[in-house]
């Protein structure tokens, strides 16, 4: 069993996240991860030497737009579609209790 594969025991987690597994998810469980880890042994073994640390796979931007002054609805449309509305106000549920 190689480093990374040591002390990965999914019984042993399952039992620290209070989760109770038979035996039969316990092994279907460890087989996975046992690929799982062997795919991240296989990843380990590239030379990246060369190759310049990234976050994104590509690169991202923000993409913004100029402010720009539209139209908007009128007041007596929006109240009118408003499911409650005390003074001109739309009343919405109470979320904090103070």
């Amino acid at each position: 069993m190689s480093e990374i594969h040591e002390g990965m025991d999914v019984g042993y987690v399952a039992k620290l996240a209070c989760v109770d597994l038979t035996d039969e998810e316990t092994k279907l469980f460890q087989g996975q991860l046992d690929q799982i880890l062997h795919y991240v042994e296989q990843l380990n073994e590239l030379d990246v030497k060369d190759v310049e640390p990234t976050a994104h796979a590509i690169p991202v931007y923000n993409v913004l737009r100029e402010d720009e002054v539209g139209t908007s609805l009128n007041h007596q449309d929006v109240m009118a579609n408003a499911p409650a509305s005390t003074d001109g106000q739309i009343r919405v549920p109470k979320i904090i209790d103070q």
